[in-house]
């Protein structure tokens, strides 16, 4: 099939893009198009404005600015994959990036895209939930920062306003003494991920757990953080017990439910690769 008509346009500024999203009734932002063109071709969007933000080189990029790497939103995936800033600053990011769908793919995608476009399975929605990054919004009432537990509020559902435009991704790396672990399952590489679980944990110098995150991707509607298993993980000493204990939580999380995967295949996913991650994040943080 091919898309029902639309008024094409190509923005130079982010002023401008904003003022024709402002002016112009269902109308769409186009940024690395991967989503948004197949969807458009299966008519499963119909806008009467496309808005392709990919001639604003203000929207790309990533830098360092503090305690926080900063992604423009149309920065793409692949730049993301390469970037030597990435691999030492925030490997976990770094460890999932090469998962996202194809080389090709990952050409044109954008990180913004990928965060509103939502995907429950898509992994750059599950690291940044895993990271507490910080959005940088911009829209008609000015500039407004949301958390990224704010942002996604539903499947392929979230924060923004029909006017709103995702500008800018803020993440504040971990140091010290952290391990890391993103492992996911799809049927194959490239596929869509069934689930995902993503682990950073911190330790002591006596081995006790003093920060942990637990984020699964693919399992509910949105990226989760389980709260519970994290809980269960601080103060707790890093090994089997603990470890055991906090992927059982995965497996009590409500669970996506389709035809292909039951909810309950899901949870098991979860308990499984939330384990094996935590044990390869304890690995790295230990050096063995």
């Amino acid at each position: 099939m091919k898309p029902a008509p639309f008024t094409y346009h190509s923005p130079r500024s982010v002023d401008e893009a904003l003022s024709l999203l402002g002016s112009h009734e269902n109308a769409r932002l186009l940024a690395g198009g991967q989503s948004l063109v197949p969807m458009l071709n299966f008519r499963l969007a119909s806008p009467d404005h496309l808005i392709d933000l990919t001639r604003i080189e203000s929207l790309r990029g990533i830098r360092e600015e503090g305690d926080e790497i900063v992604f423009g939103a149309m920065t793409r995936q692949r730049d993301i994959e390469f970037s030597s800033v990435i691999a030492e600053r925030l490997p976990l990011m770094a460890e999932a990036v090469p998962q996202l769908g194809h080389r090709q793919t990952r050409n044109r995608g954008t990180i913004g895209g990928s965060l509103c476009h939502l995907d429950p399975s898509a992994e750059l929605p599950t690291i940044c939930m895993a990271m507490d990054a910080s959005l940088e919004v911009l829209g008609p009432s000015g500039k407004r920062t949301v958390a990224m537990a704010d942002f996604a509020q539903g499947m392929m559902t979230t924060a923004l306003a029909a006017e709103d435009m995702l500008t800018a991704v803020r993440i504040r790396p971990w140091t010290g003494r952290y391990g890391h672990a993103f492992i996911e399952f799809a049927r194959r590489h490239g596929d869509f991920a069934v689930a995902s679980a993503a682990i950073l944990i911190a330790l002591d110098g006596a081995g006790t757990i003093t920060r942990a995150v637990v984020a699964l991707g693919g399992v509910g509607p949105v990226p989760l953080r389980v709260s519970a298993a994290e809980a269960l993980l601080v103060g707790a000493s890093a090994g089997p017990d603990a470890f055991g204990a906090a992927a059982a939580e995965c497996a009590k999380v409500e669970a996506l439910e389709d035809p292909t995967y039951p909810a309950w295949y899901r949870q098991h996913l979860a308990q499984t690769l939330a384990g094996r991650a935590l044990k390869l994040a304890h690995e790295r943080a230990t050096g063995h």
